[in-house]
Parts: C-alpha cells; structure tokens; sequence
C-alpha cells in the first residue's frame, strides 16, 4: 500500500502542473518528438525538458530515443491509478451519503 501511496503522490505531482497536464493531453492523441511538443509551449528547451523528466520520472510517459529524435508516449496504465483512486473515493462518499439519506429520511430507524 505504502508504495502504491508513493505511486500515486508521483502520478499527482505531476499532474499539478498546467504545463505537464498539457502535454498529458496532447499525447492522448499519439506518440509525439520532444521538438515537436516543446514548440508549443512558451519556455526554453531545457526547461520544457525538465517537464519531460518530471512525467518521465512518474511514469506517466515513456520516452524512445531514435537517432537525435526523442519521442514521447503517454503511459495510460499509470493514469489508471488515479482512475481507480478517484472511484475508490466516489464509493465511500456515495455510501455515506446513502447513509445519511436514509438517517433523515426513515424515522423509525433514528430511534
């Protein structure tokens, strides 16, 4: 458990940032060149590469070397850990709610 917790942390750190969660998005649609996404976005190379490790780092892309094209590519598995963190949330607030609708809306059970 602590280490899907260390996962997950990851995985929301680096989707804090506008400019990662941007190209989280923009992979969604294919594998993409570094170039190529550092275009779109107002900052130097070095500092979009840093971006790059960040997601790297978390696992939320891969990145493939080929000659002096480095492309990325969006690890769908790893957003699943957020996914299931998020229904797993979902469930225990939708059951408290459950609970406490029945609590205000069934008088024989309060006494």
């Amino acid at each position: 458990m602590a280490q899907y917790s260390a996962q997950l942390d990851g995985v929301f750190v680096a989707l804090a940032d506008p400019t990662r969660r941007a190209v989280v998005r923009r992979l969604g649609h294919g594998p993409t060149s570094v170039g190529d996404l550092a275009r779109e976005f107002p900052m130097t190379l070095p500092s979009f590469m840093k971006h790059v490790r960040t997601l790297e780092s978390n696992g939320l892309i891969r990145t493939v070397k080929s000659g002096r094209v480095r492309t990325c590519v969006l690890n769908r598995e790893r957003l699943a850990l957020v996914d299931d963190w998020l229904a797993e949330q979902r469930r225990i607030w939708e059951a408290r709610t459950d609970r406490l609708e029945q609590f205000v809306t069934d008088p024989e059970e309060n006494q």
